[in-house]
């Protein structure tokens, strides 16, 4: 079958004197039906030069999916009186939404059965769930396109009625009043999707009369609104890449007027959250790394803070779970997060997971007054656990590990450990690695290099059950902590963004040399891979180096980088000129145009690649990765090596809906990078 091959239109795109011929700018429109064909042309042709895939990608899919227990439960968590529960029914897509009143022996009350609710749609999303303070209430938000735009639904939990007064457009979340009948929710900009408009509603009245009570003009900022842990106050949020600011009212006055927390500035990033008679307020004011700060409840300009915990340059502090006697402290050192209880008492000390590289977080934590924290966990070779930690006792009680339905699987027999790659400036960038002891061959084996690198995003060492496809068959897993991500501290994503962004890359490239020269693969084996921002990553080490990947699959990939930060129209742009610059500025345009990977595609040999996309992805439009790939076959200079785009014609960037249909996506993508290295079963 031949390669498909986009037509040329020549547009020609001037900016600062600069003017460049894009042949395939044209397949952005998403209506016209050339596109659709061109799109499918390539989902074609990929099924045709994969068809001697087929077979071992069904069984990867099957492999993968018989690891997960098909009837499966949620720890539940108590709220308001109830115990809250997701399950999953065998054979079933969707989780089951329910609750059982005061103890896990009472009859179960099924909230949402979303298997039911998803018949007839070939995607479909629950957004935020909310309970009203009564527990007679429930909101919820509902997204059957993959363009994360909801329409907010509000059901009688009581008699199971739905009420006819959906709201469209919004984010799918909601606040409720104290006075069970007030809802506060955000609205998107139909065409940049910016949250941008907090509505107040009433229940059992049309929304169309719904009152405007927050509106942010500024279009590098995005809304949201929520409440404190205390459940005292509402807090309306905007937040920009660089600044953020809060307005607060309490909830028990929900036809009040907010009143601001601290005016935003340029630079100034906080978040806050309430207890007792204090707000506590994590902030970057005077402190790279973030510190704690807090006030009282009637002066919350920032003169009036106090510092709780100050600025540490080795510690970012990442975030704070308030409980009545204890604060719980997310800090992350040395590129991992330690969970820090921070007693009233002087109870100030760190939880112990005792593993060299593991990932750990604070769990569902609804209620205030207890001593009892629940905690998330896990490694590269420990499956996600869910635990309880008593904070006066220093103890942990398990209460769930993630099942892996496979007999060959025993943690003991995988190896996972953290190396340091030395950039090209002498920064030490951590790697993040694990393989099977009784598979590996020094200087022999395939590896797979993951990255991200972008926002502030910190990539931790997560367990994940489809990876055992890779590990079992000899592939050694590494994940690079590269700059860009926020591993090592504020400064570490500084130095990866704006002026900076090319250490993302070197970092990268510098990682995939130092696997090679310490013999975690043979030379010939190096594979890669990463979405969105990571997809990025991607295409600029394949026109940087393509010499060094065996393969490289680009998941929903940002490459189209110029042209994308020069369209206001387009989701997200505007928010993320201080991620990436504002091509408007030259100075960033001539940057941001030396490393965007389409266009620096040149006359050259590049790796076997597979592109992955969704046609109604709201983040990264599909045109990016489109106008990428027609680009590559049109310069490359290894014509037969394998380039194949993948594009899913009923979803977005988080790509398909249900529990399981996603994962084959997961095969093939395993599919084609082991069919390079020589594995086919």
């Amino acid at each position: 079958m031949k390669q498909p091959k986009a037509k040329k239109i020549p547009t020609e795109l001037t900016i600062h004197g600069d003017t460049r011929i894009d042949p395939y700018y044209w397949l952005n429109q998403r209506e016209d039906p050339s596109v659709i064909a061109y799109l499918e042309a390539e989902n074609a042709y990929r099924e045709a030069k994969m068809a001697h895939t087929k077979p071992f990608q069904e069984q990867l899919y099957k492999e993968i999916v018989a690891r997960f227990a098909q009837t499966d439960m949620s720890v539940p968590y108590r709220y308001h009186g109830y115990w809250y529960i997701a399950r999953y029914e065998e054979g079933q897509e969707y989780p089951i939404y329910s609750r059982k009143k005061e103890t896990l022996e009472a009859d179960e009350e099924i909230m949402l059965d979303v298997n039911d609710m998803a018949k007839g749609h070939e995607y479909y999303s629950i957004g935020g769930r909310s309970i009203s303070p009564d527990n007679k209430w429930l909101a919820f938000g509902v997204d059957t396109v993959s363009r994360r735009i909801y329409t907010l639904y509000f059901k009688n939990l009581e008699t199971g009625e739905i009420l006819s007064e959906s709201i469209t457009g919004t984010t799918g979340s909601a606040a409720w009043g104290a006075d069970n009948k007030t809802i506060f929710y955000t609205l998107k900009d139909a065409e940049t999707l910016r949250s941008y408009k907090i509505m107040r509603h009433q229940l059992g009245t049309d929304p169309s009369v719904d009152t405007v009570i927050f509106e942010e003009t500024d279009d590098t900022f995005r809304s949201t609104i929520y409440k404190t842990k205390s459940e005292k106050y509402l807090v309306i949020g905007s937040f920009s890449t660089v600044s953020n600011e809060f307005w607060v009212l309490e909830a028990d006055n929900p036809m009040g007027a907010f009143r601001l927390f601290e005016p935003r500035q340029r630079h100034h990033e906080y978040s806050i959250d309430h207890a007792g008679d204090s707000f506590y307020i994590i902030t970057n004011w005077e402190a790279q790394n973030f510190r704690l700060m807090c006030c009282t409840e009637g002066v919350t300009s920032r003169t009036n803070w106090v510092e709780v915990i100050p600025h540490r340059p080795d510690v970012l502090l990442e975030g704070l779970d308030i409980f009545k006697n204890h604060l719980i402290l997310s800090e992350r050192k040395d590129g991992l997060t330690q969970l820090r209880v921070f007693g009233s008492d002087g109870n100030d000390h760190y939880l112990d997971f005792k593993e060299e590289v593991y990932m750990a977080y604070t769990g569902v934590n609804p209620d205030y007054d207890t001593d009892i924290v629940r905690v998330g966990f896990m490694s590269m070779t420990t499956p996600s656990s869910v635990l309880d930690y008593d904070v006066n006792k220093h103890e942990f009680t398990l209460l769930k590990r993630e099942a892996v339905l496979d007999d060959s699987f025993d943690p003991k027999n995988y190896v996972s450990k953290r190396i340091y790659a030395t950039a090209t400036d002498g920064v030490k960038v951590p790697i993040s690695i694990v393989y099977r002891k009784d598979t590996f061959r020094k200087r022999r084996q395939p590896l797979l290099l993951y990255a991200y690198g972008s926002y502030g995003h910190s990539m931790d060492p997560y367990f994940s059950s489809p990876r055992l496809s890779l590990l079992d068959r000899g592939f050694v897993y590494a994940i690079a902590h590269i700059r860009g991500g926020q591993e090592l501290g504020r400064n570490w994503y500084e130095d990866g963004k704006l002026l900076k962004k090319k250490n993302t890359f070197t970092d990268f490239i510098a990682c995939a040399e130092t696997l090679i020269t310490e013999g975690y693969c043979a030379k010939s084996k190096l594979t890669a891979m990463g979405g969105s921002a990571g997809g990025l990553l991607m295409g600029a080490v394949m026109n940087m180096r393509p010499d060094l990947w065996r393969g490289v699959v680009a998941a929903v990939p940002f490459v189209d980088v110029v042209t994308t930060m020069l369209d206001e129209s387009i989701p997200l742009t505007t928010g993320e000129f201080d991620e990436w610059g504002n091509p408007k500025d030259k100075t960033y345009y001539n940057y941001i145009k030396s490393y965007s990977p389409y266009d620096q595609v040149e006359a050259k040999a590049y790796p076997p690649t597979l592109i992955t996309t969704g046609l109604h992805d709201s983040q990264v439009q599909y045109w990016e990765p489109a106008k990428w790939i027609a680009r590559l076959r049109e310069l490359r200079t290894n014509k037969r090596t394998p380039l194949y785009m993948f594009c899913n014609m009923t979803t977005g960037h988080g790509g398909a809906s249900g529990r399981f249909e996603r994962y084959k996506e997961t095969a093939m993508e395993y599919a084609f990078l082991m069919d390079l290295v020589g594995i086919t079963n």
